[in-house]
């Protein structure tokens, strides 16, 4: 009799009175660092293919690269009624785990770790150390590592840091740090400041860094890698055409998202057994090193 109402009328079930009934909104809150990011964009990708056939759809909010507005993200999404949340997180404060302790829903957060929440991430140390280790078997001894602020934990800190580990076990090798921001913009406009502290090889901390010096490099007619060897982190696509192709480790962002969404669809469900969240790293070694 209801469905031969709903085909009389036309009637629609009202998506307030199906969320009383269910006590769910079939919404998932996501809080993007940047929308103008190849990560970003591989990331919503894997929320996608894991979200929508469970038949969720997504709020995305944008915080800037902003702690703050970061945490204005989360605390409106909670107040719109948002099944869970997933935050690809700037960095992790502790009014994050405050936030988190009194949300009542689950939140799962990429791109940094925590021991007290849900986090899904590559192995930023594990990677710069699988950088910093093929550099200093090439004979590289001298090295600038080209980065971002330590507020991002996870990029920041943990892959330099693995980059250093593993580069300085040479006893002669030595790593300068020059700081330049996620943008290419940024990176091309510390260019010639990299140049003075005479490395043999840029170690940057991610490959939108890395297309920023090589164009440099390119209009200085400073040739890569014949006078200096460069490298990133991320493996972008563009990677593989730009010249020479650049040498990077390969992050699967959209396995990310995908493990990101499915750790919290067991959350909603209430499952114990927890799923594997581990994130492989593959090493690409293209063009733009040279073996000393």
């Amino acid at each position: 009799l209801c469905e031969e109402i709903r085909l009389e009328t036309g009637f629609k079930t009202n998506f307030f009175a199906k969320r009383l009934k269910t006590k769910r909104s079939q919404l998932i809150g996501v809080v993007l660092p940047r929308m103008d990011s190849v990560s970003v964009g591989k990331l919503l990708a894997g929320l996608s293919r894991a979200l929508e056939p469970a038949g969720y759809q997504g709020i995305m909010l944008v915080s800037q690269l902003s702690v703050e507005k970061e945490l204005m993200s989360i605390r409106s999404l909670i107040q719109q009624g948002v099944d869970g949340i997933i935050v690809d997180s700037v960095a992790i404060t502790e009014e994050h785990l405050q936030i988190v302790e009194g949300a009542g829903i689950p939140i799962v957060f990429t791109g940094q770790q925590h021991p007290g929440l849900d986090c899904v991430k590559i192995d930023d140390y594990a990677a710069g150390r699988m950088m910093g280790a093929y550099l200093r078997q090439l004979g590289h001894r001298r090295a600038v590592f080209a980065g971002v602020t330590e507020t991002d934990a996870a990029v920041g800190v943990d892959r330099r840091r693995g980059f250093q580990d593993a580069f300085l076990e040479a006893e002669d090798a030595r790593v300068d740090f020059l700081q330049t921001g996620f943008g290419f913009l940024a990176a091309y406009n510390r260019a010639a400041d990299i140049l003075k502290l005479q490395p043999t090889v840029v170690a940057c901390a991610t490959d939108n860094i890395s297309l920023g010096l090589l164009r440099y490099f390119h209009e200085m007619h400073i040739k890569v890698p014949e006078e200096i060897s460069v490298t990133g982190f991320g493996g972008y696509d563009v990677g593989a055409v730009v010249y020479p192709a650049l040498t990077s480790v390969f992050f699967d962002y959209e396995l990310v998202g995908m493990k990101a969404a499915s750790r919290l669809l067991r959350r909603l469900e209430g499952a114990d057994e927890e799923l594997d969240m581990e994130i492989p790293l593959f090493f690409i070694d293209r063009e733009s090193v040279r073996a000393l």
